[in-house]
């Protein structure tokens, strides 16, 4: 156990699941105090055990300089962030790292709603790499919000990133992690069809994925292939709904948000309402 740094601010992480608690880890072995909240008490007994102090309510994060939230979705952040008047609650000049992959026109609201009140900045900051990335501290985070308001929590960021990237203003980080989804998930759908010609005309999977991978159908899908099988895994064991697993909401998010933009992606649309079936039921015959 490592015992936490006077010279560290204090950080709430709200959500703690499969990406969340690798994250919430590092900022503890990194020496932040940190407060931990999730309803479900299997989830925080690990950090809990590693030195965190577990909050049983919204309001015990009200003491955080900084607030991490990896929750399901937009409803809940919005939840925790005004149902629950955590905006109102932190001190001045706290910061809100949103790391759940959100619609870009909440992010917006959401930094307008915490900009108008002048106390505290909601910075869209989803991440990118997966739980053993996360576990290591090496994600991909890119970050919505004022160049001044990402500087002061770098540090946070950095402790959980080996790139962290401004995209932006307030909104910027949600649009490109959709954008990452998309292209991502048009590759797995595109990997997993190749896979599936390859096997009915007798290729072995790993003799189609040595090609695919030395070849100009390389993606970090076919790099990484079983990525997505033990995710849903994990997903499986936590009884995770299937809405709320990224092959799911993710792309019915990248869905939304090109439709308030009033942008036609037909591809987004397909990928929508079939992977969540070809990655829950794969056909691996």
């Amino acid at each position: 156990m490592n015992a936490p740094s006077p010279s560290l601010p204090p950080v709430g992480f709200a959500g703690v699941g499969n990406i969340g608690a690798p994250m919430a880890s590092c900022l503890l072995r990194a020496g932040y105090p940190l407060r931990v909240l999730d309803p479900r008490p299997a989830a925080v007994a690990p950090l809990r055990d590693a030195g965190a102090t577990v909050a049983d309510q919204v309001a015990d994060l009200a003491a955080c300089q900084v607030v991490a939230l990896a929750v399901p979705d937009d409803a809940a952040v919005e939840q925790v962030l005004v149902g629950d008047g955590l905006l109102d609650l932190l001190p001045p000049g706290a910061t809100v790292l949103v790391h759940s992959t959100i619609l870009p026109q909440t992010a917006r609201e959401l930094a307008g709603r915490a900009a108008a009140a002048g106390r505290v900045a909601v910075l869209d900051a989803p991440v990118s790499g997966g739980a053993e990335r996360a576990a290591a501290g090496t994600l991909a985070v890119m970050v919505g919000g004022p160049a001044e308001a990402l500087e002061r929590v770098r540090p946070v960021l950095e402790t959980l990133a080996a790139e962290v990237v401004h995209a932006g203003p307030a909104g910027a980080g949600a649009a490109v992690k959709l954008a990452n989804q998309l292209a991502m998930f048009a590759a797995l759908a595109g990997v997993e069809e190749a896979l599936a010609l390859a096997r009915r005309h007798e290729v072995a999977t790993d003799t189609a994925l040595k090609v695919l991978r030395a070849g100009t159908g390389d993606s970090w899908a076919a790099r990484t292939w079983g990525f997505f099988d033990a995710l849903k895994a994990d997903y499986d064991a936590a009884g995770t709904p299937v809405r709320y697993r990224p092959w799911s909401k993710d792309l019915w998010d990248v869905v939304a948000a090109a439709r308030a933009a009033e942008l036609s992606l037909p591809v987004a649309g397909l990928l929508a309402q079939l992977l969540p079936d070809q990655v829950e039921h794969p056909d691996r015959s």
